[in-house]
């Protein structure tokens, strides 16, 4: 992982704001920037240095881990050290911290740690979050590691469809694909696998229960994996038994609606009109009230990251960056699908990540 040009990248944004000193607490972007990948952390930048916080459980992974930052052992809480250090340092008279990942009582917590006269102004909200910027645009290094994260995720859905079948409980179902993911290598999930048959698929995100999987009718499954910190995202809805010819109908337009989203994936395009591309074709097959939900969103360290696509957002879409396509209808006490692959944004077109068959599984 190239971290010094992170780094750089970061200190260029800092320049242009004017702003001489940066206070880092969020530990995915602190991942992104040094590597760090402990669970207590803060970074401290300034124009020409960058000292990582940590308590002494860290000492040696710190060590190993940390590129382009001075290591610093602490006792106390590293956010608070990382304060006073910035405040110490000659021509930093302002440092930014992001708002949106600060909590009042925190912002409270290390102002009241600082020098009394620095106490009102040293730090600053920044207007825009800094380093999940830099994030929705994925580096080589990222795009590999997601793709390799993504076909993970398709090995386990090919897999656990030898396991669905009537009366087998949905938990059992996640237990079974979880297990199999570190079999495989897999840090862990990304979030909490959605298992839902029956009418339980018309839940959004009906985590596995206790419920049983029904003699016929659809089953949706939803996961994903970590690999290397970077998260997979994927979305099947098969059928138990033989569909009826409304059921397929319904399906075949969330298909289409999804490969449409994907068609419309390219530089330039805003998140939007991606949107419209998937919701414009449910509207026109008359399920446009039963997709209730964004089309997407972006995946990295974290799995649900910057860009969001969906109604009125005006971002555009730019390579590098990857995004999740997952239109879906839901139908109360009836049921509900949902078809979901990660695209990475290419020069000219979007890239599917997810590439296991998306035709009707009859099983």
């Amino acid at each position: 992982m190239d971290h010094f040009r992170r780094m750089s990248a970061l200190r260029r944004k800092m320049h242009r704001a004017g702003l001489p000193g940066l206070l880092i607490t969020f530990l995915p972007d602190v991942r992104y920037l040094c590597g760090f990948t402990g669970s207590s952390a803060a970074l401290a930048i300034t124009r020409r240095r960058a000292r990582l916080f940590t308590d002494s459980r860290y000492t040696t992974q710190a060590a190993e881990e940390a590129q382009g930052a001075e290591v610093h052992i602490v006792h106390g809480a590293p956010a608070i050290a990382a304060a006073q250090w910035l405040a110490a340092q000659p021509g930093v008279h302002a440092a930014g911290f992001d708002p949106a990942r600060t909590t009042v009582a925190e912002l409270k917590r290390w102002k009241s740690e600082l020098p009394g006269s620095l106490r009102r102004s040293f730090l600053a909200e920044l207007p825009a979050p800094f380093v999940e910027q830099l994030r929705m645009v994925k580096d080589e290094d990222e795009l590999t590691l997601v793709a390799e994260a993504a076909l993970l995720g398709c090995r386990l859905f090919e897999g656990i469809l030898g396991l669905l079948r009537p009366g087998i409980a949905e938990i059992d179902v996640a237990a079974e694909l979880e297990h199999e993911a570190r079999t495989l290598g897999a840090d862990g999930m990304s979030f909490e696998t959605i298992v839902a048959g029956g009418e339980r698929s018309a839940l959004p995100h009906g985590r596995a229960s206790v419920a049983r999987l029904p003699k016929r009718g659809f089953v949706t499954l939803d996961f994903g994996i970590i690999h290397k910190g970077y998260c997979s995202d994927m979305t099947r809805t098969v059928f138990l038994g033989t569909p009826k010819p409304a059921e397929r109908k319904a399906y075949q337009a969330v298909l289409e609606a999804q490969e449409n989203a994907i068609r419309a994936v390219a530089p330039g395009v805003s998140c939007a009109e991606v949107d419209e591309a998937a919701r414009g074709i449910l509207r026109g097959h008359g399920l446009g009230d039963a997709f209730s939900h964004s089309t997407g969103h972006g995946v990295g360290l974290e799995i649900h990251e910057p860009p969001r696509l969906g109604v009125g957002q005006r971002t555009l879409l730019v390579p590098g960056m990857v995004v999740t396509i997952e239109p879906g209808i839901y139908l109360p006490g009836q049921f509900g699908i949902r078809i979901e692959d990660m695209v990475a944004v290419t020069r000219t077109a979007g890239q599917v990540l997810t590439p296991s068959p998306k035709a009707l599984v009859e099983l």
